[in-house]
């Protein structure tokens, strides 16, 4: 929102209060008259990283919020999880209870950004893969993040190679005054923290936070888990260092990285249970880690122009083994095995120009040099027959560059237009992206948007290179899928901490890569299962298209309470080399979040009790029927692809409370909370499945009802 507030003499108190409630970027237009007394001259500062009204990047028009870290505590069912609070956001949907997979829009998990810091990240999660974008626990430290920005469509220049959503992640500065500490134990794990001046008297600070898997912790302190050998090892750290300059610049070095692994053994498989991650004549055991580690520097070139560069070099490694058991002799063969390595080395730099006042210009690029060695196959008769699917290292480059151009026409209408480029050395293929927004203020607390882009992006590496039936690599000449966003909204802040928001979007996808003879097969779906696809012999044929409409009603933590609503109606169709028209399997039609809670202080000794909830339903996902004729002639799951996504899961429901007690001391501060998740235990169906050993059609439940106890002690 833009707005020209005239004020006479006498009146800067109201002017200042007025900029305080819009909130958003504010022109001031003061008019003071002579006075007899010198007084020394009146400066007005804003910091945009401060206000949660508006999102980091100002280029940002339509479906884009800020995403404030602190919520991730406070929100029930969050978890201190970013991707699990993002789920709350309107048109995210989650992937399911037991991972933080985000589907945005009814786009693939796959389809999502992760940047940190103006990087492209990897899968910055626990148990993750290069295929994917989640994992059952996140690496994000919630108390490393600083407010950060994120994107459901037609986002900005700035970024590429994606056709669903971003996720631009900012790590704060730590306190450069004064030394604290943090000790924390959830279910994310048990923390330790510590930020402080680099040394006395020093501009320069440093924050840093290691976590290390509860369960493992109390596991090697021989306590028995309840989840024999399937106990989940991990950890991880986060931190930056960031040093001042004598030319009013920034110096930083930051990085985060983690490792997980878990052995799901045939023997600890639970057989009155379904369970279609472990069964109990096979033995797997996957391996993962991943990471980042960077240094940047940004310089205020003039009192017009900023820049910033950052170096880095991020990776990740996925190795997994299955072996059957012959369940007679206890001889175990080798099923499958495979080996996924990533090293990329980036070099990002970003430019930002204000022209004049109704003017500003921003630019930069990317370029992304990544490493890669990918293996995997799968073994039959007993260990005695490979079928190799990837056998290949190599090196590809991807190159990105954008710039963008917004123009104030007036007080009330602003635009920006830009274009983004990449390049691809894969495919030889190079492509330009128009992006474009309006903003119209109907008056200060209203306004009137609309926005518009191209989005291209890369299958994932290992998709490139997998191999057919003869051995070739046929999907090495697949271009870039497309995606064309429209999107129209409505934006009401109508109080300094109550806002309003409703979008309509519509998504054409096209160019998505299908099967060369007709089939129902599209990568449009990949990232539902969480494995990665073998098909080859693939063109870039498939359509799809996402719409729909969206509602945030929020308002903000203010006097010890906040609300939220967001809800959506939407659907998300797909077509593929068949010409058939499907339901994704990310087509849930609706979703509904209610979040709401209240802080109450207690007695004289600095004591807050407090308590949130969330209520959340969404429709059934669609899923392909089972063949069950096909699945008891060859013991595993057959799929009737005749009928891709046909039939319809129950509503998803979930109500989660979050019960906590607080005492602020002098100098540190004590907290224990319990987050109740699925209060009702209500029975939500997580997949349908073939039972080889009852030859029935199974269904797994996901999440019922689990109590997550916290304490955190900061000083």
């Amino acid at each position: 929102m833009i707005a020209i507030l005239d004020y006479g003499s006498g009146n800067l108190r109201s002017a200042l209060r007025a900029f305080e409630r819009a909130g958003k970027e504010v022109v001031l237009k003061l008019t003071l008259a002579e006075a007899l007394n010198k007084m020394n001259e009146v400066t007005i500062s804003y910091d945009r990283k401060k206000d949660r009204n508006v999102t980091n990047n100002e280029m940002a028009v339509v479906s884009s919020r800020s995403f404030n870290p602190d919520d991730t505590k406070k929100f029930a069912g969050a978890l201190g999880d970013p991707s699990r609070m993002a789920a709350n956001f309107a048109g995210v949907v989650a992937g399911n209870d037991s991972r933080n997979d985000i589907v945005v829009r009814g786009n693939s998990p796959n389809a999502m950004l992760w940047q940190m810091e103006g990087v492209n990240i990897p899968n910055p999660n626990h148990f993750g893969s290069s295929f994917n974008t989640g994992g059952p626990v996140s690496m994000l430290n919630a108390n490393n993040i600083a407010k950060s920005d994120f994107f459901t469509s037609a986002f900005p220049a700035q970024y590429g190679n994606a056709n669903g959503g971003v996720f631009d992640v900012m790590l704060r500065d730590g306190n450069n005054q004064k030394r604290e500490f943090v000790g924390q134990i959830g279910f994310n794990g048990i923390e330790l923290g510590a930020e402080g001046p680099l040394a006395a008297g020093s501009k320069a600070s440093y924050v840093v936070n290691y976590r290390y898997s509860t369960l493992a912790f109390m596991q090697n302190l021989g306590i028995d888990v309840g989840t024999g050998g399937a106990t989940p090892l991990y950890q991880d750290l986060n931190f930056k260092i960031t040093a001042p300059t004598k030319s009013k610049g920034k110096f930083s070095l930051w990085g985060m990285g983690g490792i997980s692994s878990i052995d799901l053994l045939g023997q600890d498989v639970d057989t009155t249970e379904v369970n279609f991650y472990g069964s109990r004549d096979e033995n797997t055991l996957p391996r993962y880690k991943s990471g980042v580690v960077a240094a940047s520097f940004e310089q205020s070139l003039s009192t017009k122009t900023w820049a910033k560069f950052t170096l880095a070099a991020s990776g990740s490694k996925n190795y997994f083994s299955v072996d059957s058991i012959d369940l007679l002799t206890d001889a175990t063969y080798r099923r499958g095995e495979g080996s996924f390595t990533d090293l990329k080395y980036s070099a990002v730099l970003n430019l930002t120009h204000k022209v004049n006042s109704k003017n500003a210009i921003h630019a930069g690029f990317t370029h992304d040099l990544s490493n890669f060695d990918y293996f995997n196959k799968d073994v039959y008769n007993k260990g005695n027959i490979d079928t190799v699917r990837v056998d290949n290292k190599g090196a590809h480059n991807l190159t990105q560059g954008y710039v963008q151009w917004k123009h104030r026409f007036n007080a009330r209408l602003s635009a920006n237009i830009g274009l983004h480029g990449q390049y691809f050395d894969v495919n030889k293929q190079f492509v330009v992206e128009p992006r474009a927004g309006m903003r119209y203020a109907l008056n200060e607390k209203q306004s009137i948007n609309a926005g518009y882009g191209m989005h291209h992006q890369t299958m994932p590496t290992y998709n490139i290179f997998v191999r057919n039936a003869q051995g070739e690599e046929t999907n090495r000449d697949v271009q870039f899928s497309r995606s064309n966003h429209l999107v129209l909204g409505y934006e009401n802040n109508f109080s300094a901490v109550w806002k309003l928001k409703t979008e309509l979007y519509y998504q054409l996808l096209d160019k998505v890569p299908v099967n060369d003879y007709p089939s129902s097969f599209s990568m449009i779906n990949i990232g539902a299962d969480f494995v990665p696809s073998d098909q080859s012999n693939l063109v870039n044929e498939g359509t799809g298209t996402n719409y729909g409409v969206e509602l945030t009603l929020e308002r903000y933590f203010n006097k010890g309470y906040y609300l939220m609503v967001t809800g959506s109606v939407f659907e998300s169709k797909y077509k593929g080399s068949d010409k058939v028209e499907n339901n994704t399997a990310f087509n849930t039609n609706y979703a509904l979040n209610i979040l709401s809670g209240k802080e109450y202080a207690i007695g004289k000794k600095g004591d807050v009790i407090y308590g949130n909830f969330k209520l959340t339903t969404v429709g059934g996902r669609y899923f392909t029927p089972l063949n069950l004729a096909a699945s008891e002639a060859v013991s595993f799951a057959v799929y009737d692809e005749t009928k891709p996504f046909s039939e319809k899961q129950d509503a998803y429901f979930r109500l989660d409370i979050k019960l906590g007690w607080r005492r602020d001391f002098k100098k540190s501060s004590m907290e224990f909370a319990v987050d109740l998740q699925n209060v009702t235990n209500h029975q939500n169906i997580f997949a349908q499945g073939y039972n080889k050993y009852t030859n029935a059609i199974a269904y797994e439940y996901q999440l019922g009802f689990f109590p997550v106890p916290m304490f955190r002690y900061t000083f």
